[in-house]
């Protein structure tokens, strides 16, 4: 699976690139017909602490799963939108 990270803004430290390459191959389990992952890090313009969004798409045959979390740290929002893209990978895989 192809893992893109794009960035608005912002520049991703070395430990949260790896968190993200670590937590989307694990997606891989779940549902083995991924091509692509795409992670877009936000930082939105708000006075808001939890500011940070993170929008996943993952790439599958017929439909793209697309995620999108915002909370206190990227990781927070990462954390969160893995564990939705996972809960729509296996109800995916089910109905196949």
């Amino acid at each position: 699976m192809k893992i893109t990270i794009q960035t608005v803004g912002v520049t991703p430290h070395e430990p949260l690139k790896e968190r993200i390459e670590k937590k989307l191959s694990k997606l891989e389990t779940f549902y083995d017909k991924i091509v692509e992952a795409a992670v877009y890090l936000k930082v939105e313009n708000t006075s808001d602490k939890n500011n940070k969004t993170i929008e996943l798409v993952v790439k599958i045959p017929g439909n793209d799963i697309v995620v999108k979390k915002t909370g206190a740290s990227f990781e927070e929002s990462l954390d969160e939108s893995v564990d939705t893209a996972k809960k729509l990978l296996i109800k995916k895989k089910e109905l196949a």
